[in-house]
């Protein structure tokens, strides 16, 4: 088994092309904003770059990467500093379109319906969807049980149904 690790800048820039529109998407899935999204990439790389850790394989890196976002939308979540900013935040800024998503998925009326899920439903449909995790990864990602993955998922098309229904009458 071969292992993977950061050892030269050939390989950091590998698997930053690999993986940052995949960190950046979980982070704009569960924080709804781009300079959130931006700052938690950026800390992810950094903590990817400190660790200095070796994988298995690269799904065990991909996991890796998952986890700490996660962690790390947590982390911004309850920050001191993001709290006291929330006040100040203008609206327009919330929920503004991504400019770094500005493919066919962007016109999406499906992805539009997802973005306006509440964010543990936004988080399991993200990961389950778009990142084709299993229930189970996404629980041992999450730290939420794998039943509970399940219920949110089921929650969450039904909401995107009844979203979806509504756009398609107006």
């Amino acid at each position: 088994m071969k292992e993977l690790s950061l050892r030269s800048c050939d390989d950091f820039e590998q698997v930053l092309e690999l993986y940052n529109k995949m960190i950046y998407r979980l982070a704009y899935a569960r924080t709804g904003n781009v300079h959130d999204a931006e700052d938690i990439t950026q800390e992810v790389f950094f903590r990817y770059i400190k660790a200095n850790k070796v994988f298995n394989d690269e799904e065990h890196r991909k996991a890796w990467f998952l986890k700490v976002t996660v962690n790390c939308t947590k982390s911004s979540a309850v920050s001191s500093w993001n709290k006291h900013r929330a006040e100040d935040i203008d609206s327009a800024v919330i929920g503004r379109e991504d400019p770094h998503l500005k493919d066919v998925e962007n016109e999406s009326a499906v992805l539009k319906a997802v973005r306006s899920l509440p964010e543990k439903y936004r988080v399991a449909v993200h990961l389950f969807y778009f990142e084709e995790l299993s229930v189970e990864e996404i629980s041992s990602i999450t730290g939420i049980g794998a039943n509970t993955v399940k219920v949110q998922l089921h929650r969450a098309r039904t909401m995107l149904k009844e979203i979806l229904k509504e756009d398609l009458y107006d």
